[in-house]
């Protein structure tokens, strides 16, 4: 068994995104999941900033023979960072665990020329549903900061997000309801 993990709490909570067989459901503490861009992609993405009153649900998994490699590849906008003294989790190891994130001063609050894509947050709620069922997949919204500074692509029919996932007609209709009751501006191609 490998001591190498990762703390996913984005797409990578959705399975159906990668090929980590060893995924568990965990918790991270001290951390806040925030919508962000970089000067390396053309649209907003989450992050985690510190902050020490959160606490995010999320998945741990894995690292494939402990190579780092691949998953640093896919993550390139992002800082490994030790975190495994913040992720309670039910392994019955202790394994070595870092999570991803945008270093402070290299990321900004998306804007309309800079936004999220729908079609990335239909993944990465289609994983909290799949994973912490409606309840959690609320609490996904609401321990997410930046939505109201954040515009939302409307990229559904034609998907820019290149990991993106087909949904139910329950799952679009819980995005949909989600993103309505909390006023999230859309914006149409």
């Amino acid at each position: 068994m490998g001591h190498a993990y990762f703390f996913g709490y984005g797409s990578l909570v959705n399975r159906d995104t990668h090929d980590f067989k060893e995924a568990h459901a965990a918790q991270l503490s001290g951390w806040r999941r925030v919508w962000r861009h970089t000067s390396l992609r053309k649209v907003a993405y989450l992050t985690v900033i510190p902050d020490e009153t959160s606490r995010i649900d999320g998945l741990i998994a894995a690292v494939p023979g402990q190579d780092w490699a691949a998953l640093d590849a896919r993550e390139r906008a992002y800082d490994r960072v030790a975190a495994a003294h913040q992720v309670t989790h039910a392994l019955t190891h202790s394994p070595d665990i870092a999570v991803y994130a945008i270093p402070e001063g290299r990321h900004a609050v998306p804007t309309e020329t800079h936004p999220a894509l729908l079609s990335y947050i239909d993944v990465v709620v289609q994983g909290y549903l799949r994973e912490f069922g409606e309840d959690g997949a609320r609490r996904f919204f609401d321990t997410t900061g930046g939505w109201q500074q954040t515009p939302v692509l409307d990229d559904r029919s034609d998907p820019v997000y290149p990991r993106h996932r087909r949904l139910s007609l329950d799952e679009y209709g819980f995005v949909d309801t989600q993103l309505r009751e909390r006023d999230i501006r859309i914006l149409r191609r």
